[in-house]
């Protein structure tokens, strides 16, 4: 399952909401990728996620493969949304 959001932080994606995005992804088993401009690196990985360079006004994508779907991608957008990353 994929979902898209938008990045609304004037900094874009920057490294400490990336490394708590990738915490949280961590604790989860599930394959679990970001997607930047036709780039999809693991979310668990910080390197891999800094190294898209998402900007302000930019697209991603969240892919979450195996069981408890739901419960990754809200766990993820709780992230997003408290880091004033994403609007929901």
């Amino acid at each position: 399952m994929q979902r898209e959001y938008i990045i609304i932080d004037k900094d874009g994606l920057h490294a400490r909401p990336a490394s708590l995005l990738v915490q949280e992804a961590m604790k989860f088993s599930n394959e679990i990728f970001i997607e930047y401009k036709g780039r999809k690196v693991s979310l668990k990985s910080i390197l891999g996620v800094m190294s898209l360079g998402v900007f302000q006004n930019s697209y991603i994508g969240i892919e979450v493969n195996g069981e408890n779907q739901e419960e990754v991608f809200k766990a993820l957008e709780k992230v997003l949304k408290d880091y004033n990353l994403i609007v929901l």
